[in-house]
């Protein structure tokens, strides 16, 4: 006969209590510590318990798009609003649409609202355009022409803009502007604006506009019909350059309405600070590069300069156009050789190019490490489809949250002291062990809720609360599955420990079917639905969790240790575990084998 296995244990064995509970204990004092030494000894609360602050934002229709206020946009900016503010940390933000073209978004107190706000309202429509001049943001005052002709340029920029040489030499000459910077720039408008639209552009120098414009007549001379759109785009050019002489980029309202209704394709006039700080302002030619080319961004550390900068990844398409541009700037001379990155209308980087570049592009500038992280995750989650603007701004009071709250915790705690009364009326002695496991989950629940704070932005809200109070039914579930297993094994005659022992077995795959299903409810409901409700189906799968690992490494191992006291073991009246009160079966031994006489004699 086979020696029995002295290394395995066998099933129905006690093992070691001891060490298991004594792992439990230890991981929960762990958590404790970490909750005080992270001072946050308390859980985030969201903002229908503790207030916070409430954004409205109404669209508005694209330029060039005017029925781009619809259901899907909407929906669209929904989901990037929502993933921008989530991916600073803060949870339980609660995003949704209200009408046709408004945005509410509700933003918990406790986190960084004003981070928080200012990414909310920001469209983050990237363009990569070409730079066609820069000048100081200032504004230039308008110089009398001394020809006499209206004009709120310079009179130089202005008769280059009409195409008249000789007009040009007079203003050259008869009046000299006080600004010599902004009269140049006045002419690289028009020069870079003639030469856009000349089917065979010149980059050579900014005079040859002017011999563009003066081979102009020798055209109209030799009888071929003038195009038709010369006047209104040497109007247009005259209205770029005067709004670009009187732009003062140091006025916020002048900086956010200077580009409000231009198109993508539109040559625009915008504003940036440079590296110093300063405001400069800029012609831009059209966009060649959008948002969407853009795959992904992040703001990190060059540690060779020492600076925070934003890195872009293209995508295929992207990487071509961006080829193509940075080739074509690369043939310049400056300040046409940069390209300006334009981020819902100003400028916030604008390099030079000396040579074809690859799929990748970086953002320098004066950026703190918030402020380039700021960007990169603006940009990574994308453009909004709509441009927004920010109707009011509300501060909500936790008032009434605070007063459901309390409601809520006083129905929490009758329906605790209704399950303690009900284990102590029929459990007895039992009842120790289900309320110490209740307290342990309980602990472990609020320690970790604590954690998951600042941990991954986990807010307490009351759909939480309502989670949480469900759990303790579930838990207490799992406690009175095992009992009544340990109660069973005694009817059948055997002793407390063990039935213990036995009992544990059968309880503890009913106590793991039932978690599962209620983890995957709990799952199921958090994926299928959003805001408040989600937090709803987290608590109940957090405290789920909680469930398997206090049953495990708590309630069983306590139950084991005690039925070795002669309390329990005994069987007690009052240890829930009298045999007699349990209808319980005489003990089971082993009946002693007699072999009956074969023979009478023996007999």
């Amino acid at each position: 006969m086979a020696a029995p296995n002295k290394g395995r244990r066998q099933a129905g064995s006690p093992g070691r209590p001891g060490r298991t509970l004594a792992l439990f204990l230890i991981a929960m004092v762990a958590l404790t510590g970490g909750m005080f030494w992270s001072g946050h000894v308390t859980p985030r609360l969201g903002i229908d318990l503790a207030g916070g602050t409430s954004i409205t934002l109404q669209a508005k229709n694209t330029p060039g798009k005017p029925n781009a206020i619809n259901k899907t946009n909407m929906d669209t900016a929904v989901s990037i609003i929502e993933r921008r503010v989530n991916g600073l940390g803060v949870s339980e933000a609660e995003v949704q649409t209200q009408g046709n073209e408004n945005i509410i978004v509700n933003i918990p107190r406790g986190t960084n609202e004003k981070q928080a706000r200012e990414q909310v309202g920001t469209t983050a429509q990237l363009y990569f355009r070409p730079v066609l001049t820069v000048a100081a943001g200032s504004p230039t005052a308008p110089q009398p022409s001394g020809s006499g002709s209206p004009s709120a340029a310079p009179s130089s920029s202005t008769s280059a803009s009409t195409g008249d040489k000789a007009d040009e030499k007079a203003g050259d000459g008869s009046t000299a502007s006080p600004d010599a910077s902004a009269t140049a720039q006045g002419r690289a408008v028009t020069d870079a604006l003639k030469a856009d639209a000349s089917p065979s552009p010149d980059a050579s120098g900014s005079d040859s506009p002017s011999d563009k414009s003066s081979d102009k007549p020798s055209d109209k001379e030799s009888g071929a019909p003038a195009p038709s759109a010369s006047p209104s785009s040497d109007a247009a050019t005259a209205a770029l350059e005067k709004k670009f002489t009187e732009l003062d980029c140091t006025n916020e309202k002048a900086r956010t309405e200077v580009n409000q209704s231009a198109a993508p394709k539109d040559t625009i006039v915008a504003c940036g600070q440079n590296s110093g700080g300063e405001w400069e302002k800029y012609v831009l030619g059209p966009a060649e590069l959008e948002g969407t080319d853009v795959d992904d961004a992040k703001g990190v550390l060059d540690q060779q300069r020492g600076m925070w900068i934003v890195t872009m990844d293209f995508t295929g398409a992207g990487t071509k156009k961006f080829q193509s541009i940075t080739g074509k700037l690369s043939q310049q001379q400056a300040p046409m050789n940069q390209f300006a990155i334009v981020l819902d209308g100003n400028v916030v980087s604008a390099p030079s190019v000396s040579q074809t570049l690859g799929g990748s592009a970086e953002i320098s500038g004066s950026f703190t490490q918030q402020s380039a992280q700021d960007l990169g995750n603006i940009l990574s989650y994308g453009a909004l489809p709509l441009t927004f603007q920010e109707q009011s701004v509300t501060t909500v009071t936790a008032a009434l949250g605070g007063e459901q709250l309390e409601a809520g915790l006083i129905a929490g705690a009758i329906g605790l002291a209704l399950v303690i009364i009900y284990l102590v009326a029929y459990y007895r002695g039992l009842s120790a062990i289900a309320i110490l496991s209740l307290g342990a989950s309980g602990i472990m629940t609020y320690t970790i809720m604590s954690l998951l704070g600042p941990g991954i932005g986990f807010a307490l809200n009351l759909p939480a609360v309502c989670g949480a109070i469900v759990a303790i039914g579930i838990t207490a579930d799992s406690f009175i599955v095992y009992f009544e297993r340990i109660r069973d094994e005694i009817r059948e005659g055997r002793t407390l420990r063990p039935a213990v022992e036995r009992a544990w077995p059968r309880a503890r795959r009913t106590i793991l079917v039932s978690d599962f299903v209620s983890f995957l409810a709990a799952a199921v409901l958090f994926l299928v639905t959003v805001g408040k409700v989600q937090g709803f189906a987290f608590t109940l799968g957090l405290t789920t969790l909680l469930d398997v690992v206090v049953v495990f490494f708590f309630t069983k191992p306590v139950m084991t240790i005690l039925a070795r006291t002669k309390f329990f073991s005994s069987g007690h009246s009052w240890s829930g575990l009298d045999p007699k009160r349990l209808g319980a079966k005489p003990p089971l031994r082993r009946a002693r084998r007699v072999s009956a006489p074969t023979d009478p004699k023996e007999a």
